[in-house]
């Protein structure tokens, strides 16, 4: 068969094939291009999914009749200085769209420059270039995509539903207005306003304003700033604490020099980042841009420029991991405050009905035997403690002022009551332990070791052989953990040591679970995460279980261990361990406000 030399117009749909996968990526096209031309407003509206109608109305500096003519032309572009591909400092920048799209769709762009007394317009259809003539229209620019995908019908078929694409298109603008706060941005999806976000500051306090617009009230109340720099690359914005997780990652928001991106390698390195404060499965809510020099970044690496490339992707992940785990360990004992809000509507729903309930008061104890146990909230929590009587003490002032308040009640001997001078903390005692603990057991395991203790009698534990095998391999790894264990015949193991952290534990049954994780495991993770996995379920095994009555020494030295102990808002399958119901809000619960 000869060759060839195709004609512009199929050359032209070709393109479109790459860059149009859907009407959002025309949405996404023209808006970069509005943003690019300086706009302080964009309007966008969109009729039957984006197929029947887009039209994107900007502010910004328009075009004059040489552009408008070029602007529909392959390989035309204002977005590219010294043709330098390699230094891309807009965002619209493959040079492809706007002649991709009047192939496969009837374009018009009416357009004013700022300096100019009157408008120009100029049509595009299906590959059919007009004429450019005169039109009545304000500075900026109005582009109007109609019957897209028209001059390719094949490709309607592998259109969604029109809520779908209605969605896509929503989605696509809220990730350009997160990039942009300092831009005011409408949509109108079919005869209903589907988004209207007002202009913000472009600093932090702006940038959380728009975010908390899009992402929800609970990501305003429970994100955590994160802002550093190394060697001229910028990670800055919001990361939402590890209570707060959904179980897909569609509130993950990602920015690389202002683009949205969905690259694998910056989503690898957040979950690196949350690492074990994360349930499996579940997601946490965050919003970063990343700053760079544009030359070492790549943004042409995709069609639809979606994913980028870094010249020192080290540097940006190392970047991004230290930051957020910065910002979350500095969270400390911080919980989602979303809790104590549900814990209220809860209580609304059910008023009027009287639960029955078990209490025991902290007594004048309190101070008794305090400064031993700020040493550990883990001495003898596993033994039977005593009785505890009703107070008649008031709570000492200096613990008002703590940020989980002082100890006044356990109830259903799970919960701990805290007051503060202003709220009700509610502590779930065995996953507050259980974090705690935890927390030990890895600063342990960074400085040498788990210290360990000798059984005074071994503890023999029968197991299959897949689970025999798998503590086998694993023994050196539990050895550094504290728990010394070697087979004993062909369907058993002993245990000579345990760690000193975990005080009495049931041995057994710690075993038989760390065998059973073993074997699910079956090496598949690396190093790391099997020890933080090892170490959650000693942890569990040792803090203090539910239905276990506390003194009120105990309890208070629980809530300052929380106080001092990162991450210790959460336990370790990624539940608040405690809830703060403020004050103000109890009182409006009882009519009082």
């Amino acid at each position: 068969m000869a060759i060839r030399q195709l004609s512009p117009t199929t050359i032209n749909r070709i393109a479109a094939g790459e860059v149009i996968e859907r009407p959002g990526s025309v949405v996404k096209e023209l808006v970069e291009n509005a943003i690019d031309a300086g706009a302080r407003r964009i309007e966008v509206v969109t009729a039957g999914g984006g197929l029947s109608l887009i039209r994107v109305t900007d502010d910004g500096s328009g075009m004059d009749a040489e552009d408008l003519a070029l602007a529909v032309e392959r390989h035309a572009t204002s977005k590219l200085k010294d043709e330098d591909l390699f230094n891309i400092a807009t965002l619209g920048f493959r040079g492809e769209a706007l002649p991709s799209i009047g192939a496969i769709a009837s374009l018009a762009i009416r357009t004013r420059s700022r300096s100019a007394a009157n408008g120009l317009e100029l049509a595009v259809d299906r590959g059919l270039k007009g004429s450019i003539g005169p039109a009545a229209v304000n500075a900026g620019t109005s582009i109007e995509v109609r019957d897209l995908f028209s001059a390719t019908p094949a490709r309607l078929k592998f259109m969604k539903s029109e809520r779908a694409e209605n969605q896509a298109i929503s989605e696509t603008v809220k990730r350009l207005a997160m990039a942009h706060p300092d831009i005011g941005f409408s949509l109108t999806v079919g005869e209903r306003g589907g988004l209207t976000l007002p202009p913000c500051a472009r600093d932090a306090t702006g940038r959380l304003q728009r975010l908390g617009r899009i992402m929800g009230r609970d990501f305003l109340d429970d994100a955590l700033e994160l802002d550093g720099e190394r060697d001229g690359t910028r990670a800055y914005g919001f990361a939402g604490l590890p209570t707060l997780h959904r179980p897909d990652s569609g509130l993950q928001f990602l920015f690389v020099n202002g683009r949205p991106v969905r690259d694998r390698m910056l989503l690898g390195a957040v979950r690196a980042a949350y690492g074990d404060l994360m349930p499996r499965g579940r997601h946490p809510l965050i919003a970063i841009f990343i700053d760079l020099d544009p030359r070492d970044v790549d943004v042409n690496v995709h069609p639809t420029k979606a994913e980028v490339r870094f010249r020192d992707a080290g540097l940006a992940r190392s970047l991004l991991i230290g930051g957020l785990r910065a910002v979350l360990e500095r969270a400390g004992h911080r919980a989602s405050a979303q809790g104590g809000v549900r814990t209220l509507e809860t209580l609304a729903r059910n008023a009027g009905s009287q639960p029955a309930s078990s209490w025991s008061t902290p007594g004048a104890s309190i101070a008794a035997g305090f400064a031993e146990l700020m040493q550990a909230p883990l001495a003898g929590l596993d033994q039977p403690s005593a009785d505890t009587t009703a107070a008649i003490d008031p709570a000492r002032e200096d613990q008002l002022d703590r940020p989980l308040g002082a100890a006044r009640a356990q109830l259903h001997e799970t919960y701990i009551v805290a007051e503060t001078r202003t709220s009700v903390v509610i502590v779930d005692q065995h996953a507050a332990h259980e974090r705690l603990v935890y927390e030990r057991m890895k600063t342990m395991l960074a400085n040498g070791g788990v210290a360990r203790q000798g059984l005074l009698i071994p503890e023999i534990v029968e197991l299959d052989g897949d689970e025999i095998a798998a503590l086998t391999e694993a023994s050196a790894d539990l050895e550094n953990l504290g728990l010394a264990v070697e087979p004993f015949g062909p369907d058993a193991v002993i245990v000579r040591e345990a760690p000193a952290l975990l005080g009495d534990t049931d041995v057994r049954s710690l075993v038989r679970d760390l065998a059973r994780n073993l074997v699910t495991d079956s090496g598949g993770s690396v190093l790391k995460e099997r020890l933080e996995a090892v170490c959650a379920t000693m942890a569990c095994h040792g803090s203090v279980r539910a239905g276990r009555r506390l003194t009120p020494a105990e309890m208070n030295a629980l809530l300052r261990d929380m106080e001092a102990t990162p991450h210790s808002g959460q336990c370790n399958h990624g539940r608040p361990t405690w809830v703060e119901l403020k004050r103000a809000d109890v009182e409006r619960l009882f009519g009082r406000r």
